[in-house]
């Protein structure tokens, strides 16, 4: 491993570093007394409280602590949850499946899916550049659930088992439209944002939020989905896939490579003088971490940086990058018996949408995946600031102004590190053979448009815009309808119906409607990314944003960021000089 020294596990030193199966029984820190194994709490922390009430997962049955502060310390311990990567876990799944496609295509049939996106506005799927080439949005989750044996063997209380599962770990992945860059945009499991209307596939209905709800429980609106409706709400990206991963494929995966390095700053030791903390313990420097010890790093928050939340996210990104680096050097993957060993780890641990159903399809992805060079990804962290709302101690929401520039520069195909983009590919060239990416069945081929004198348009009057910080411009839906008409759309109509938009957008509800769609704000002079395909219309529907008050065209937005802003923490995948700072307290 090119001199560095490999640290043994978390028992002591010269212990021998546990192998999956021995991480099994050794991970429940603090399961001593009463406490949950997850990363609890340390004196002078900054709280960071969970969404998705334990209490309310609890088995009829489980035990309730009592007792001051001593009972909200066990309540925030039994919320507290293992925490890992997905996106590691997702790389490396795609890496193997590309090394190792025709050892294992007989797991097509293990492959477990579930639906892209329960939510009403599906934004129709990532849209070609002018070159043909079309970008790739995957959302990459991690699930605390613990409702099989080896998930419920690696920690958390008893009384957590079997309940709804919260997505801990959320991270868009950004593959650009000409492959040269990856982007990648964590969001804090303590954001708090409004929880969009989600529909289950058998029909069953969760109703929108009626306030500020905690980012992790949208899993158990109804799964996958809803948490994908919810970064589709909040950033306007259009997703085209999610991978899932729950924990126990951690362990397995990081010792099939033969660990990840990993630095510290000084000696660290997540552990307090109350048992708090996930047990990690490694000397300052480097260290090569595997099984138990990975997991342990993905879960500390207690002794990196200032004990949040935060912190951790900065340590899952550094150790996401080694990962990476790792796998695309490590030669031991071109073992077919290992190979298959690690794929059927992960097919069993994973859990994606429909349109990755089958092993080509991963296959495919992989080699998209493959052509990003490690010094062109970027890992960032959703620009964010502390909650001042009343209850809402230790949450944060999406910095305004910074976290809408990140998600804009992702909507636009901009690179986050501020490089540009590669060579654009032959324009003459087919979509497909430009990008050679998977089919993405969110987003079928537009039907031609119909004539604007047969299009169909409501115009809705959505100027006040989201936050409600102005009254809507009267008569805006009369007046754009009238501009409609000298356009040719006669057949434009102003609704009494409403909306709240800081943009203006054009919604439609068919595939057969999107031709029609993009011709109209052509007309208007909007962006491609202004056009959605939504549940809520059952028609073309243009709604009159914020940006457009007065006048005959929308206010033009200010230009785009051309890098990504500082308190998105940019972390460059050639950096293999970072370090995580020790938090005081926690050195040995």
């Amino acid at each position: 491993m090119g001199g560095r020294v490999r640290h043994s596990s978390v028992r002591g030193e010269g212990a021998t570093a546990q192998t999956a199966g021995d991480a099994a029984g050794g991970i429940t820190d603090g399961a001593a007394d009463g406490t949950s194994g997850d990363d609890t709490g340390a004196t002078g922390a900054v709280p960071a409280p969970r969404g998705g009430s334990r209490a309310a997962r609890r088995p009829a049955g489980g035990k309730r602590a009592t007792g001051g502060r001593r009972a909200a310390t066990g309540r925030r311990g039994r919320r507290r949850v293992l925490r890992w990567t997905a996106s590691v876990l997702s790389l490396l799944i795609l890496g193997t499946a590309a090394a190792g496609y025709l050892y294992y295509r007989h797991l097509n049939g293990s492959i477990q899916t579930d639906a892209l996106n329960l939510g009403e506005n599906k934004l129709g799927g990532s849209k070609p550049n002018a070159f043909g080439q079309t970008p790739l949005n995957i959302l990459l989750i991690g699930s605390d659930a613990r409702n099989d044996a080896a998930n419920q063997a690696l920690g958390g209380a008893t009384d957590t088992f079997d309940g709804p599962p919260l997505a801990d770990v959320q991270m868009l992945l950004h593959l650009s439209a000409d492959r040269s860059n990856m982007s990648v945009v964590s969001m804090p499991r303590d954001t708090i944002l409004m929880m969009p209307k989600c529909t289950e596939p058998d029909g069953k209905v969760h109703e929108a939020s009626k306030g500020l709800v905690q980012t992790n429980e949208s899993l158990g609106r109804g799964g996958p989905g809803c948490t994908v409706a919810t970064w589709t709400e909040l950033t306007k990206i259009p997703i085209d896939h999610f991978m899932m991963i729950d924990f126990k494929g951690v362990v397995s995966m990081a010792d099939a490579i033969g660990g990840v390095p990993v630095c510290v700053e000084q000696n660290v030791y997540s552990r307090n003088s109350a048992g708090e903390g996930s047990g990690l313990k490694l000397p300052k420097g480097v260290s090569v971490i595997q099984g138990e010890q990975a997991l342990q790093w993905l879960r500390t928050r207690y002794g990196f940086e200032d004990g949040t939340d935060i912190g951790r996210t900065h340590a899952q990104h550094q150790y996401m990058n080694s990962m990476a680096r790792e796998f695309r050097k490590n030669a031991k993957l071109t073992n077919p018996v290992k190979l298959n060993s690690l794929a059927q780890a992960a097919i069993d641990a994973m859990v994606v949408d429909t349109g990755l159903n089958k092993i080509d399809k991963l296959y495919d992805l992989s080699m998209e995946l493959k052509k990003v060079p490690p010094g062109r990804i970027t890992m960032t962290t959703m620009p964010w600031v502390y909650s001042n709302r009343p209850g809402m101690n230790g949450r944060v929401e999406p910095k305004s102004g910074e976290a809408e520039d990140l998600f804009r520069m992702v909507r636009e195909d901009i690179a986050l590190d501020g490089k540009g983009s590669g060579t654009p590919a032959d324009p003459t060239a087919s979509p497909s053979a430009a990008t050679g990416a998977p089919a993405t069945p969110s987003a079928p081929p537009a039907a031609a448009p119909e004539p604007p004198a047969r299009t169909a348009v409501g115009v809705r009057n959505a100027t006040g815009g989201k936050d409600g910080s102005q009254a809507p411009a009267r008569n805006r839906a009369r007046d754009v309808t009238a501009l409609l008409a000298a356009k040719g759309y006669t057949k434009a109509t102003a609704e009494n119906r409403t909306g709240a938009e800081d943009v203006t957008v054009v919604r439609f509800n068919s595939a057969e409607q999107a031709g029609s769609a993009n011709a109209l704000a052509t007309a208007l002079g909007l962006p491609a990314s202004s056009v959605q395909k939504s549940d809520e219309v059952s028609g073309i529907v243009l709604f009159v944003g914020k940006d457009w008050r007065t006048g005959d065209a929308p206010t033009a937005p200010p230009p785009a960021p051309t890098k990504a802003p500082d308190s998105a923490r940019p972390l460059n995948g050639d950096d293999d000089q970072a370090c995580m700072p020790v938090q005081p307290g926690f050195t040995w």
